[in-house]
């Protein structure tokens, strides 16, 4: 992503930022579900370093592979210890078997309220935000209204989202 795409975006979604940042604080010490909802998939590392500016916390990130069998599992393998303030969820988008996932999510609910005592931010799409209602209606009944994301170019952020998720673990 070049600068002035950069600059684009920040200044496009600074207000749902800002927003997404307040829930996150808000949120310390308990689980909370925060969806955020983009058409395209900007760079993870822009989105966390500005979280983390706007909220002065160590957010972490984690990219799901695509193939993942359990977002449970997936997320609490990936955990840092101590837990962190929160964690961004990327990538369930490409997951695989999303279907199966989602499903197997809204059976283990529970367990997230048990085990992540921190606020939980999925990035996804509108595909997904659909398949959530569909599949995982009662997961998704813990979250507000999505938080909406404009992504101005596809292709600038598709490249630079897959370059950056190599990264993430």
């Amino acid at each position: 992503m070049t600068d002035i795409e950069a600059q684009a975006f920040n200044a496009n979604n600074g207000q749902s930022l800002r927003k997404l940042a307040r829930a996150i604080v808000m949120s310390q010490g308990h689980f909370a579900l925060i969806l955020v909802c983009c058409k395209f998939s900007p760079q993870p590392l822009c989105v966390l370093n500005q979280l983390q500016e706007l909220s002065s916390l160590p957010i972490q990130g984690v990219r799901l592979h695509p193939s993942v069998d359990t977002l449970f599992t997936a997320i609490l393998t990936a955990l840092d210890e101590p837990p962190p303030p929160a964690l961004v969820v990327f990538g369930l988008d490409s997951v695989v078997a999303v279907d199966q996932v989602l499903s197997a999510t809204n059976l283990v609910r529970e367990e997230f309220r048990k085990q992540f005592p921190f606020p939980l931010v999925l990035w996804i799409d509108d595909r997904i935000l659909q398949k959530m209602i569909r599949l995982a209606p009662d997961f998704k009944s813990w979250a507000a209204n999505p938080i909406r994301l404009e992504c101005f170019n596809q292709r600038a952020f598709y490249q630079a989202y897959k370059m950056v998720c190599a990264h993430l673990k």
